[in-house]
C-alpha cells in the first residue's frame, strides 16, 4: 500500500476543523476557535491521533500566501485615506502601547527584549475576520465607527507587513551592532527594487495577462492564472529578494487588485483561500505545546491582560482624546480586544527564523483562543457602556465641546472656500456618496452637510465642499446657501429626521426642489405634506432590483426587463393627490 501522508494529513486536519468548527459555531464562538482547538487535538503534544506537523506546516504556508494575497487584493488606499485622521495615529499609538507593555512583561519574566518586542507587535494586531464578524452582527460595517475600526486594522496590517520585512535581517545579525543597520539597509533596498518591479512591471503585465485569459471565457484557466500569480510572486519575492512569502503574496494581491477583473479574481480565490486558511489555523494549533503554558503561566496571563485590558483602554483613550464620538471609541476598543491571523503569521515567521522560541507561539495560540472566544461578549459590553459614560457630565461636556470646536473650525474653512452650489446633499453614507459621485461626473460640486465632524474634515481634505451641522436647523441651511441651490437631496434613512430637514428647507427656500429618501411606500403622504418634490422609496427600489436580477438570470431581453422594472416602480409608487411621485 502506498503511503499517503499528505492526503492523510489534509483529511485529518479538515475533518477535525469541521467537527470543532461546528461545535464552536453552536456555542456562539468564532469558527477560528474551533480550528485552533482542532489543531491542538491532532497535534503532537496531545494524546491520540497525530497529524504530520511538517506537512501541515507547509500547507499552512500556502494558507499564509492566499490569506495575504486576499489582503492585498482588497487593500484600498482610498478607504484608508478616508479615515486617516483617526486610523493612523490610533493604530500607531495603540500598537506602541501594547508592544511596550509586552516587551516589559517579557523582560520581567526573563525573556530577551527582542523576543518581547516581536511578541508585543504580534499581540497588538487584531483579526480582520473577528472584527468584521462583530461589526456585521451589530450592523456597524457601513457606519462611521465601522469605517474607523476597519481603517485602524488596515494600518495595523501595514505595520505588520513592514515588520515582516525587518525580521530576516534581524535574524541574520542576531539583533546587534552596525551589521544590523547594514543588513536592514540592504533589505530596504531590496524591498524598494521589489516594490518597483511589482508595481511598475507587474501593474502593466499582470492586468493585461488576466484580461486576455478572461476573454477566453474559461473559468478554470482564469482561476489557475490567479493562483499562479499569488504563488509565483510570493516565491520570487522570497527566493530572489529575501522577502517573506507573506509580503510577496501581499504585493501580488495588490497588483491583481489593479486589474479590471479584480472582482472576479477575488471571487475565484475566496474558496481556495478559505480552505487553506482553515489548514493554516489548524497547523498553528498543532504547534501548541501546553507545557509552555505550565512553565510560563505568568506570561500567558500577562499577554491576555494586554489584549483584553491595555489594548482596549489605549484605543479608547486615543479616540476620545482625538475628539471623536464615544460610540466610535467603544466600537474600536471592543473590536480590537483580540488577536488573530496576522499575529500567527508574524509568530510563525519569527519562530522559523529563530527569533522567538516555540513557547512564544504557544502563548499566542492560547491568547487567541481565549480572546477570540470572549470578543463577542466584550464587544457587546463595550457598546453597552455608551449610555453610562454619556451620562458622565465631565466626559459628555468635554466630548461635545471638542466636537463643536472641530466642527466650528471645519465650518470656518468651508465658509472660506464655499461656492454657490448647484445642489446640497444631506448625509454622506453610502447613498450620499453615490449621489455625490454622480453629480461630480456632471461637474457639479455639491455642498455636503454631515453631522459626523470626522467625515466633514476628511471631505474637506479631499477638496470637497462640506459643512458640519444638523440640516434641520435653519442657520445650517443658510450657511450651506440653500437659497442659491437648485436641489436639496436628503439621503438620511430615518423618516423623522428627513421630515424635519424637509420642513426647515421649505421655510428657508420655498422654491428649492427637494429629493428625499423614504424607507417605506406608506410614508408617501407624510413626505409630500412636509414639502418633498420627488421621493425615492427603499422598499420600492429593493423590489425593483430583485425583480431585475431575477429577469436577468432567466435571460429575459434587456428592453423587456427595462419595461417590466419600470412598471414595478410605477405600481409600487403611484401618483397621489395630483402630485407626481417618482420612485
Amino acid at each position: 500500500m502506498h503511503e499517503i501522508p499528505l492526503i492523510t494529513t489534509i483529511a485529518l486536519a479538515l475533518s477535525a476543523a469541521l467537527l470543532f468548527g461546528l461545535v464552536a459555531k453552536r456555542l456562539g464562538l468564532s469558527p477560528i476557535v474551533g480550528y485552533l482547538v482542532a489543531g491542538v487535538v491532532i497535534g503532537p503534544y496531545t494524546p491520540g491521533v497525530v497529524g504530520d506537523a511538517k506537512i501541515a506546516s507547509q500547507l499552512a504556508e500556502l494558507g499564509v500566501i492566499l490569506l495575504m494575497f486576499g489582503v492585498g487584493l482588497h487593500f484600498s488606499l482610498k478607504d484608508l485615506l478616508a479615515v486617516r485622521s483617526i486610523a493612523v495615529p490610533g493604530a500607531l499609538g495603540q500598537s506602541t502601547a501594547a508592544t511596550i507593555a509586552c516587551t516589559g512583561l517579557a523582560v520581567a519574566l526573563g525573556w530577551s527584549w527582542q523576543t518581547g518586542l516581536i511578541l508585543g507587535i504580534a499581540v497588538s494586531v487584531a483579526s480582520t475576520v473577528v472584527l468584521l464578524r462583530a461589526l456585521v452582527d451589530h450592523r456597524s460595517v457601513d457606519t462611521p465607527e465601522g469605517h474607523a475600526a476597519v481603517g485602524w486594522l488596515i494600518v495595523e496590517d501595514i505595520i505588520t507587513v513592514l515588520v515582516l520585512v525587518l525580521l530576516p535581517p534581524l535574524a541574520a545579525t542576531g539583533g546587534n551592532g552596525t551589521s544590523l543597520w547594514q543588513t536592514v539597509g540592504i533589505a530596504v533596498l531590496k524591498l524598494a527594487v521589489l516594490t518597483a518591479i511589482v508595481m511598475l512591471a507587474g501593474a502593466r503585465f499582470v492586468p493585461w495577462l488576466l484580461l486576455r485569459v478572461a476573454r477566453l471565457r474559461s473559468r478554470e484557466l482564469f482561476t489557475l492564472s490567479v493562483l499562479v500569480m499569488a504563488i509565483c510572486v510570493a516565491t520570487v519575492s522570497y527566493v530572489a529578494f529575501g522577502a517573506s512569502l507573506a509580503l510577496g503574496a501581499f504585493f501580488g494581491g495588490m497588483v491583481v487588485g489593479q486589474s479590471k477583473v479584480s472582482d472576479q479574481a477575488a471571487a475565484d480565490v475566496l474558496p481556495m483561500r478559505n480552505a487553506f486558511a482553515v489548514l493554516f489555523f489548524v497547523a498553528v494549533g498543532m504547534l501548541f505545546d501546553y507545557r509552555a503554558i505550565l512553565e510560563s503561566p505568568g506570561l500567558v496571563v500577562g499577554v491576555l491582560a494586554i489584549i483584553l485590558i491595555i489594548k482596549p483602554l489605549a484605543a479608547l483613550g486615543i479616540v476620545i482624546i482625538g475628539g471623536h464620538s464615544l460610540k466610535t471609541a467603544l466600537t474600536v476598543a471592543g473590536g480590537l480586544a483580540q488577536i488573530g491571523e496576522f499575529s500567527f503569521i508574524l509568530g510563525e515567521t519569527a519562530q522559523s527564523l529563530g527569533l522567538i522560541p516555540g513557547s512564544g507561539n504557544s502563548v499566542l495560540v492560547a491568547a487567541a483562543v481565549v480572546s477570540i472566544s470572549l470578543n463577542p461578549l466584550i464587544f457587546r459590553r463595550m457598546l453597552a457602556l455608551e449610555p453610562l459614560l454619556a451620562r458622565r457630565p465631565l466626559l459628555a461636556k468635554w466630548l461635545a465641546g471638542r466636537r463643536e470646536k472641530l466642527g466650528a473650525r471645519a465650518n470656518e474653512i468651508a465658509a472660506e472656500r464655499m461656492q454657490d452650489p448647484g445642489a446640497i446633499v444631506v448625509g454622506y453614507g453610502p447613498v450620499g456618496q453615490t449621489v455625490t459621485r454622480l453629480l461630480a461626473e456632471f461637474e457639479i460640486n455639491p455642498i455636503i452637510v454631515e453631522t459626523n465632524v470626522e467625515v466633514v474634515v476628511e471631505l474637506q481634505q479631499r477638496g470637497k465642499q462640506a459643512l458640519f451641522g444638523d440640516a434641520s436647523r435653519p442657520d445650517i441651511l443658510h450657511a450651506a446657501r440653500l437659497d442659491a441651490a437648485a436641489y436639496l437631496i436628503v439621503t438620511v434613512p430615518r423618516a423623522d429626521i428627513s421630515l424635519r430637514i424637509i420642513q426647515s428647507a421649505r421655510e428657508v427656500a420655498p422654491l428649492v426642489r427637494i429629493i428625499a429618501r423614504a424607507e417605506y411606500i406608506n410614508q408617501s403622504d407624510t413626505f409630500l405634506q412636509a414639502g418633498a418634490s420627488i421621493i425615492r422609496y427603499d422598499e420600492a427600489e429593493s423590489a425593483a432590483a430583485l425583480a431585475e436580477a431575477l429577469l436577468q438570470d432567466i435571460d429575459v431581453p434587456v428592453d423587456r426587463i427595462d419595461a417590466l422594472v419600470s412598471a414595478i416602480r410605477n405600481e409600487l409608487a403611484p401618483a397621489r393627490k395630483g402630485l407626481t411621485i417618482e420612485s
